[in-house]
């Protein structure tokens, strides 16, 4: 096996997108064989083994497949990756996200020879600081499965980077869902209710979200459920074979259209997403990406053996920092339909 330092900055460079000699795939295939390899060449928790001080370098390795796990999870999400900006800082830095003041000046029809018009001021740009916070979960494993063998530590740390990535698509989906008007500074922010679905309620919010964005495309975006009203807006065969073969519509009058995979709530067979909403989204980059993720520093992972609990029980700690916040762009516009 390559030395810990290498295999840890392969893990680094995977998590940061920054991989040179490796496609990603291959780099976290060589993070678990390294894992395995620090091991023992098992992929089963020896206590025995980690008091003895056989297994060096084994939670430095874990710590990097879990980071890299989470943010491949997070940014292969189309929740994610539509409506959530994502940024990673060094231990210590704070994330600032800089938002420009897109309001256009009002133009004066004056007499030749004079210049008493009103003044109107740059009102320039803000910074907004969004501030990490640590998240956690700490798990155990009975000592007798341990020593039987019954236990897989890949599938251990799989659970792990599972149940983090809920926590945090939960928190993003959390924020925007209960987002208000003023949450996001009550500008370019278009939000429309219903009885039921109407076409025209949504396309007077899509031409709402494209004029705030200075004519940017607009997307349109939901569960299949909630996409499933568009289906009337069908016209042909060619629209009824899309639905047929994706559940939905790609198109809804010249806007494209993203579906997001529903989910269950943590523990509960409870839907996160709501059937009922569409939201709208235009701008530019990231800047029109109204929920802004920071990620501070690296992950850590402390294990602790079984003789210093009185269950006999393995447990290892792992945590994370990060941090989320509602932040919209001067050009950017964001609308969401809600409809019964």
């Amino acid at each position: 096996m390559d030395d810990i330092k290498n295999i840890v900055k392969i893990g680094i460079d995977a998590y940061k997108g920054k991989l040179e000699m490796y496609s990603n795939d291959k780099a976290q295939d060589t993070l678990r064989k390294a894992l395995i390899e620090a091991n023992g060449g098992s992929t089963k928790l020896d206590p025995r083994a980690m008091r003895d001080g056989k297994c060096a370098g084994v939670f430095s390795i874990v710590e990097q497949i879990l980071a890299g796990t989470v943010v491949d999870a997070l940014t292969s999400n189309d929740f994610f990756n539509a409506l959530v900006d994502y940024r990673n800082v060094a231990d210590g830095d704070q994330a600032i996200f800089r938002v420009q003041d897109a309001n256009l000046f009002e133009v004066a029809e004056v007499a030749e020879g004079t210049q008493a018009i009103r003044r109107q001021r740059l009102v320039g740009e803000q910074d907004v600081a969004i501030t990490p916070t640590m998240h956690m979960v700490r798990i155990y494993e009975e000592l007798n499965r341990v020593l039987a063998g019954r236990v897989d530590f890949n599938h251990m740390i799989d659970l792990v980077a599972r149940s983090f990535t809920q926590k945090t698509l939960n928190d993003a989906y959390d924020l925007w869902d209960n987002a208000t008007q003023a949450d996001l500074g009550g500008a370019n922010y278009f939000p429309a209710a219903g009885n039921a679905f109407s076409e025209a309620t949504l396309l007077t919010v899509i031409e709402h979200v494209e004029a705030a964005a200075g004519g940017a495309t607009a997307t349109v975006i939901g569960t299949k459920m909630a996409l499933r009203s568009l289906i009337p807006s069908i016209v042909g065969a060619d629209q009824k074979n899309v639905v047929d073969a994706q559940g939905y519509l790609g198109k809804f009058y010249g806007s494209p259209v993203v579906a997001i995979p529903q989910r269950h709530k943590v523990g509960t067979t409870s839907f996160v997403y709501d059937d009922k909403t569409i939201t709208v989204i235009a701008g530019a980059g990231a800047d029109s990406k109204p929920i802004k993720f920071v990620y501070e520093g690296d992950p850590i992972v402390i294990a602790r053996e079984p003789k210093e609990n009185m269950d006999l029980t393995y447990e290892y700690l792992y945590g994370e920092r990060y941090g989320l916040g509602l932040v919209t762009a001067g050009n950017a516009g964001i609308g969401k339909y809600k409809f019964i």
